[in-house]
């Protein structure tokens, strides 16, 4: 569980909550047919502009922004120095027993594919193509949401106005102007909600998420091609710390 973005949610709506009860009830803001309209209308709005397919894969990543689990590159910058020192003791197909220590899918297969022998260049062209695969497929569902948060609050407006058409349309008769602008009101709330507290900041999460995991594949890459290469696994360690930030460099090797 991502404590950042269940905290934001908890926060978020429960301030709003708390803002609605000290000055009415929870109820007045429960409108089914400003519900139906923002969405329904989003939701069809994207259909129009993505594919059934994409869709459904966008939900299925914007998991990431609860379920994950975030393991220290330093981690697998250690991880990697251990099997280069393997490798370079005992040669390359010892890394093959090593791939069944990992959780990695990644790490894996690059592990099965030093073992199995291949030339270093054949080996990064195909893990890079994968990383090239993964950025696309994280760059369109960050993109799906970040259009959501485009057409909720437009959508919101579209209700806004249904509303204060039929507002002006039975001005003869008061008991249906405040239902009317009920409507008007809360579709552009519910709007604005969807978009700046889920869907906008559910994208940038995606973004950060994608971040982070293509900079932990792009050390595996570096990482493997520094073990075929034979590479002292201290070296190999200097070089992989490049990628961090020097508050997390953290050598595995005792200062003489």
């Amino acid at each position: 569980m991502d404590f950042s973005t269940f905290a934001g949610l908890v926060a978020a709506f429960g301030l709003m909550v708390i803002a609605i009860l000290s000055g009415s009830s929870l109820t007045v803001f429960i409108e089914p047919q400003s519900i139906m309209i923002v969405f329904g209308g989003t939701l069809g709005a994207l259909l129009v502009h993505y594919p059934f397919g994409e869709v459904f894969r966008a939900f299925a990543v914007a998991q990431k922004t609860f379920l994950f689990k975030e393991a220290p590159p330093s981690q697998l910058i250690a991880q990697l120095t251990e099997f280069a020192g393997k490798a370079r003791k005992e040669g390359l197909l010892s890394l093959q027993s090593m791939a069944k220590q990992v959780e990695d899918p990644f790490l894996v297969k690059g592990l099965q594919l030093a073992a199995d022998g291949h030339e270093p260049e054949t080996l990064e062209q195909m893990m890079v193509r994968e990383i090239d695969y993964i950025r696309e497929r994280h760059e369109s569902g960050a993109e799906i949401f970040a259009s959501l948060g485009t057409y909720a609050p437009a959508i919101g407006m579209v209700g806004t106005l249904i509303g204060l058409v039929q507002m002006l349309q039975s001005m003869d008769d008061p008991s249906t102007i405040g239902p009317a602008m009920a409507i008007a009101l809360l579709t552009t709330l519910y709007g604005s909600v969807l978009a700046n507290v889920i869907f906008l900041p559910m994208s940038g999460k995606l973004k950060t998420r994608s971040q982070y995991e293509l900079l932990k594949k792009e050390l595996i890459v570096e990482g493997m091609n520094s073990i075929l290469a034979g590479e002292n696994p201290r070296v190999m360690e200097q070089k992989l710390h490049a990628y961090l930030q020097p508050k997390d460099r953290q050598s595995n090797f005792k200062k003489k």
